[in-house]
This record gives C-alpha cells, sequence and structure tokens, in this order.
C-alpha cells in the first residue's frame, strides 16, 4: 500500500488531529492567528490546484454517455438536495452567519474525496470521476441563486465585491492551472507522472488548512461551541437523508450497485473547501460561517467512516450468486 493510500484510508484521524494541534496552538499562541490567517489563502490555493489536477477535464463529454447515472446524479445534487438543505435548515436557530455555513457547505456536492469513498466504497471510480468537473461547474453556476432563493440576508452587504474577488480568485485560478497542466502533461509518460504525484498532496494540504483555520479561529470555536450539537444534528441528518434519497434515485434509475454505490458518496459528501474562501471572505461578524463549514466537515467524515460499512453492504449490496441448476437453464 503506498502513503497516498495509507492517507486516504485515515484521512479523518489525520484531520481530528490537525484540529486539535490548531486549536492548541491557538491557545497557546494567540498572536499566531493574523499569521495563520494570512497563510489560509496560498495554501488553500495550492491544495484546490493539486485537487483539481486529479479531475481531468476531458472526461466531461464521457460522462454524458451514461445518461441513467448522470440524471440520477444531477437530479439527486441539484433538485432534491437543496429541497433537503432548506428543510434541514429550517430546525437551525435563526442565526444568519451559522444558516450561511450550512447553506455554503451543504449545497454543494464534492469533487475531491467523493473519488476517493466512491473507491473505497467500490464505487466506480471511472463514472465518479466522469462526474466531478459537471458536478464542479453546475455549483459553481448555481450556489448564488440558491442562496438567493433560501438566504434572508443582505447580500449587497455580506458578498461585497471586494471581499469577495479573493475568494473567486482561489478557486478560478487554480482550476484554470489544473486546466492548463492537463494539456501540458497529455501524451507525455514524464508529465502525467508528476500530475500523479500530485494527487498524493490533497490529504496533508488539506490538514494544514484545517490546522490554520482552527489556530486563527479559536477564540470563535471557543465562543461558538453552543452550536456544535445544532450542527452535527444537522449534519447527520443530511448524511441520513442522502442514504435514502440515493437508494430511492437508484431504485428508479436502475442503476448497477455499483453506480449506485457512486451515487450514495455522491450525495452525501460535500464540498466544503471549495465554500471555505467565501466564507473566509466574509466581514467582520461572519466568522461563524467559517466555523460551521469546519464542521461540519468533520461530521461528514466520520460519516464516511459509516458510509463505507453501509453502502457496499447493506444499501447496494451486489446481486446473490444464481444458483449453480440456474446458470445452466
Amino acid at each position: 500500500m503506498t502513503s497516498r493510500e495509507i492517507l486516504e484510508r485515515h484521512q479523518v484521524w489525520v484531520y481530528l488531529t490537525a484540529v486539535i494541534l490548531g486549536l492548541v496552538a491557538g491557545t497557546l499562541w494567540p498572536d499566531a492567528g493574523y499569521v495563520t490567517e494570512a497563510l489560509v489563502w496560498p495554501v488553500l490555493a495550492l491544495l484546490l490546484y493539486a485537487t483539481f489536477t486529479q479531475m481531468p477535464l476531458a472526461l466531461v463529454p464521457a460522462a454524458f454517455k451514461d445518461r441513467r447515472f448522470l440524471a440520477a446524479a444531477l437530479v439527486g445534487n441539484f433538485a432534491i438536495i437543496p429541497v433537503l438543505v432548506w428543510v434541514l435548515v429550517q430546525f437551525a436557530p435563526d442565526d444568519d452567519a451559522l444558516r450561511l455555513g450550512l447553506l455554503l457547505v451543504l449545497l454543494v456536492p464534492c469533487t475531491d474525496w467523493f473519488i476517493t469513498f466512491s473507491q473505497l466504497g467500490r464505487g466506480d471510480a471511472t463514472r465518479a470521476t466522469a462526474l466531478t468537473p459537471v458536478a464542479l461547474v453546475l455549483q459553481l453556476l448555481l450556489l448564488p441563486g440558491y442562496l438567493g432563493l433560501m438566504a434572508d440576508i443582505d447580500f449587497a452587504s455580506v458578498f461585497a465585491l471586494a471581499d469577495v474577488w479573493p475568494a473567486l480568485l482561489v478557486v478560478l485560478v487554480p482550476l484554470v492551472l489544473a486546466a492548463l497542466t492537463e494539456v501540458w502533461a497529455r501524451k507525455n509518460p514524464d508529465r502525467e507522472r508528476v500530475v500523479e504525484h500530485l494527487g498524493g498532496w490533497p490529504v496533508p494540504l488539506l490538514a494544514v488548512v484545517i490546522l490554520l483555520v482552527a489556530t486563527a479561529h479559536v477564540g470563535e470555536v471557543g465562543e461558538t461551541l453552543q452550536l456544535l450539537p445544532i450542527v452535527v444534528g444537522i449534519a447527520v441528518a443530511f448524511l441520513a437523508s442522502s442514504l435514502v434519497i440515493a437508494k430511492v434515485l437508484g431504485v428508479i434509475g436502475r442503476l448497477p450497485a455499483s453506480q449506485g454505490r457512486t451515487l450514495a458518496f455522491s450525495l452525501g459528501t460535500r464540498n466544503s473547501f471549495i465554500v471555505l474562501p467565501f466564507a473566509l471572505s466574509l466581514p467582520a461578524g461572519w466568522e461563524v460561517a467559517a466555523i460551521v463549514i469546519v464542521m461540519q466537515s468533520l461530521v461528514e467524515l466520520f460519516g464516511m467512516v459509516f458510509y463505507l460499512w453501509f453502502v457496499p453492504r447493506v444499501l447496494f449490496r451486489d446481486p446473490a450468486p444464481l444458483p449453480l441448476r440456474d446458470r445452466h437453464s
């Protein structure tokens, strides 16, 4: 087993360790928050670049060939899940920053560790890989509309262009560079190996991002601990509901077991660190949104441990082999 595979299998504990170390560092050295908050942006950009390089944009046309799986994934992620998120957010306290954090993180399907968990959970990694670029483009286009419908806030004051443009650059520049890297590496084995090595970066880089965020916002974490049961409850309800939705869509679409598993992981995982830059760019008083995103991502990671057992063994089991006499009939 390679070091990358070891990290991916144990990433939950890597991230939890990063949170603990960040909280301890922020408590012992309160002034470190100014430095770590500045460091979050370049590390986050590097994380997104490494992640996007593993998302072959050339597979976008292939994603449209399997219409049943694509339809189930898109309807689930962009029609049914938004309704579920709106319902769940109604159970949250009437706190704009809290609700915005929940909306930001729960409305966008994952485009990074979703592939890893699909593979570990005996899903169809090829279809997972082909789906990710489509899901990324759609979520970036649709998220403003979802927020406009569901968030009862003054967007002009919260998402001021002067504050948001760094977050846009942190997402868009790595995406463009990753696309250029894909072109650069095409049909050159040495360059393809360079890109393959970049696949080992996301887990450690994500751990560094979590550590930096925890260090920079340890004060807000302490002040918002009372929100933890709320965020955990909504995140767990989301994970459980996603399993039901995946099963229903899998049955309606008559998806084979491997594709059903991929669908379950797609609906259950969210794109925490695509939306984190936007949460970090919010004005003073909205820090809770970023804390909520980090909290949700940790709950999700523990949820994925359960998914890895439940999805292939219970939700989408392989069909039982026919008895020997039936095989020859």
